[in-house]
């Protein structure tokens, strides 16, 4: 189970970044966890996708997201930061929250500043709460762990609508509260970038690389030389599964079943029958 949060929490301070792909499902957990990850990445979007069949646009509720950290957790041994959008609410739930995904066995939560009904966080048209509302609500978070370790990340998006100054400054705020990790959603350009590590220096900032999405890719050295020490991929995997379930979908339809794959003998230990067999 994951429980080693200290030794992440001591992996923040050092200079080379973590990277933390995205995982959505017990299989991606499973097969990420022997990759020799610092951390792996639960996001809304994955979660929602896969396990309600929908978009990340405000359906997950608490309930959804600890059911699937939990179980993953039960068999993780990497630490994983979890994507919990508002907090699911104002701040009685966001109280709520941070302790359900601590119980649940997760190294951290991520929480945002958008209004309810959320949307992805490169999808245009996001709105954010006051910023003295969002301030409290990342004080209230941090205020309610009860391990020292649990990781909060402090996420806004206001750079779309009220631009790059008001979410440096909520980033600013954000750390004051007590916030581990600061995340400035999809800032537009490596400019934007450089600007938020300049203005935030010594804070522990995240970057979102999303392909395709409204921040441009950058590498992983030129993001750490920026200032950036923890970079999620929170849909590559995801996205590359894509690509191979349609075609291997549109093979089966077309009577074709000879597409490379693994056999069932390896997929069945990556699902977990040997670890079962030993119980």
């Amino acid at each position: 189970m994951t429980r080693d949060r200290a030794h992440l929490k001591q992996r923040l301070l050092q200079a080379e970044p973590i990277i933390a792909p995205g995982v959505y499902d017990g299989l991606s957990a499973r097969i990420a966890d022997k990759a020799n990850f610092d951390a792996l990445y639960l996001s809304g979007y994955g979660v929602s996708a896969s396990l309600l069949a929908r978009p990340d646009n405000g359906y997950l509720s608490a309930d959804d997201m600890q059911f699937r950290i939990s179980t993953l957790c039960d068999v993780l041994q990497t630490p994983l930061i979890a994507d919990a959008d508002t907090g699911f609410g104002d701040i009685a739930e966001t109280i709520s929250t941070v302790n359900i995904y601590e119980k649940a066995g997760a190294a951290g939560i991520q929480i945002e500043d958008q209004k309810i009904p959320k949307i992805c966080g490169h999808i245009p048209g996001r709105e954010v709460i006051s910023r003295e509302a969002a301030v409290d609500k990342i004080s209230a978070a941090v205020a309610a762990r009860e391990d020292s370790d649990f990781l909060i990340v402090a996420r806004t998006d206001a750079r779309e609508q009220h631009g790059l100054d008001e979410a440096i400054e909520r980033g600013r705020q954000f750390h004051a509260a007590g916030a581990d990790i600061i995340f400035i959603e999809s800032p537009e350009s490596e400019a934007e970038f450089a600007a938020i590590g300049a203005a935030l220096s010594g804070v522990t900032l995240l970057a979102n690389m999303v392909e395709g999405g409204r921040s441009p890719l950058l590498a992983r050295a030129q993001l750490a030389e920026m200032g950036f020490r923890f970079i999620i991929y929170p849909v590559a995997v995801m996205a590359t599964t894509a690509a191979s379930l349609q075609k291997a979908y549109a093979q089966l339809a077309a009577g074709d079943v000879q597409e490379e794959r693994v056999s069932f003998d390896k997929l069945s230990q990556l699902v977990g029958f040997e670890a079962a067999k030993k119980h």
